[in-house]
């Protein structure tokens, strides 16, 4: 389990329908339980499994859920469930959610990481019965699961959500989200149709959480994810959490050559230097130029660990940034099939002519040019 959190503002942190259904027989007009032919959706299909990267059987947690700044009703609903002891990633992380970082969680699929974020964001609703909360996911099932689990844990609260997603009628929603509600759960696409409809104002919603936000990006959701980030407020609680650490990242190699390891004393509030040894490290990637540097850990080791972590990240993104560009010169430029531009103009009735518009070179065997013969057509290209 590895965590991390960014904070522009603060001093930053790092965290590793009925039950029957006419079978359709109109001679025996029989009725035969659903439940014989509808197979169980699980929802765990879905959701990115994770790389298991250690043993957590001996983990001894630094909190109790007493220990957490939460209300005492939360604390009563997780002894009920049977919760004894935080997981590694509710031990680590609900602290810093609790003080308002913003934070990144990585942790494998089973450790509670739903409850690492759903608890503090409740305790933030009951100090606050006006706050508004967003949670987008990459998956309907998901969405529905996150939901299940918040309604769990904030039963008899007085604290609403929806969820909001695809496949399923929009009409109920939009109902929904005319009541009072504090926390939206959804997939990009449907909130963005939302937010089209002038449905959902995100402009007063101060925290949001994007769950699975690689499998989300992968699926070709970051355009969408954009647009609906940029409704929200500048000043906000942003909360990143994942399953999976993406195997193109492992992949990329740095020669040791290539880097320049800086030591410094790091500093605490005030900028003054509260550290007598030289544990803050800052890393140089010579060949492109990028600097990464982390000082929240007491040991130089492990900032230069955390360190190493945020280049790989951000030579990936130089390398896919390349990529791109290089895809889109061989590509060139993206012209629309609308009128005016087509290549080729194909006449059938009354009479058949094809006509090539670039250089005008005309036939009537309209049958060839459809089933591939177009050296009439390439030649004149070519001598133009």
């Amino acid at each position: 389990m590895k965590t991390r959190s960014f904070n522009n503002r603060r001093p930053k942190k790092y965290f590793s329908q009925s039950r029957y259904k006419n079978a359709g027989s109109s001679s025996l007009g029989r009725r035969r339980p659903m439940s014989r032919f509808k197979k169980k959706i699980d929802p765990a299909r879905f959701i990115n499994k994770a790389i298991a990267v250690e043993d957590n059987e001996n983990f001894t947690p630094k909190h109790n859920f007493q220990d957490f700044k939460i209300d005492q009703r939360l604390i009563a609903v997780v002894k009920n469930k049977g919760y004894k002891i935080p997981t590694p990633i509710q031990d680590q992380i609900i602290p810093y959610i609790i003080d308002g970082f913003d934070v990144v969680g990585i942790a494998d699929t089973g450790t509670g990481k739903t409850a690492a974020f759903i608890l503090p964001l409740i305790n933030k609703i009951l100090r606050n019965s006006k706050k508004q909360i967003l949670i987008v996911v990459p998956t309907r099932e998901l969405a529905i699961q996150i939901d299940h689990e918040f309604k769990f844990f904030a039963r008899g609260m007085r604290t609403f959500s929806v969820c909001c997603v695809g496949g399923v009628s929009i009409g109920r929603q939009i109902s929904e989200l005319r009541h009072n509600y504090n926390l939206i759960i959804g997939t990009p696409g449907r909130l963005k149709d939302l937010m089209g409809r002038r449905i959902i104002d995100l402009s007063k919603f101060d925290t949001v959480v994007l769950d699975e936000a690689d499998r989300m990006f992968d699926m070709g959701f970051i355009n969408d994810t954009r647009f609906i980030m940029n409704g929200m407020p500048r000043e906000r609680q942003t909360l990143f959490f994942s399953a999976t650490i993406s195997n193109k990242i492992e992949e990329i190699k740095i020669k040791p050559e290539d880097l320049r390891l800086d030591t410094f004393r790091s500093s605490g509030p005030g900028g003054q230097y509260v550290n007598k040894r030289e544990s803050a490290v800052r890393i140089t990637h010579l060949p492109t130029g990028t600097t990464v540097s982390s000082q929240s850990e007491r040991l130089q080791g492990l900032n230069k660990d955390k360190a190493m972590k945020v280049l790989y990240a951000k030579l990936y993104q130089l390398k896919e940034a390349k990529r791109k560009k290089e895809l889109k010169e061989i590509k060139g430029k993206t012209v629309s099939a609308s009128w005016g531009n087509q290549i080729r103009s194909y006449v059938l009735h009354p009479y058949k002519l094809v006509k090539d518009l670039r250089t005008g070179v005309e036939t009537s065997d309209v049958e060839e040019v459809l089933d591939g013969d177009l050296d009439k057509f390439i030649e004149k290209e070519i001598r133009n």
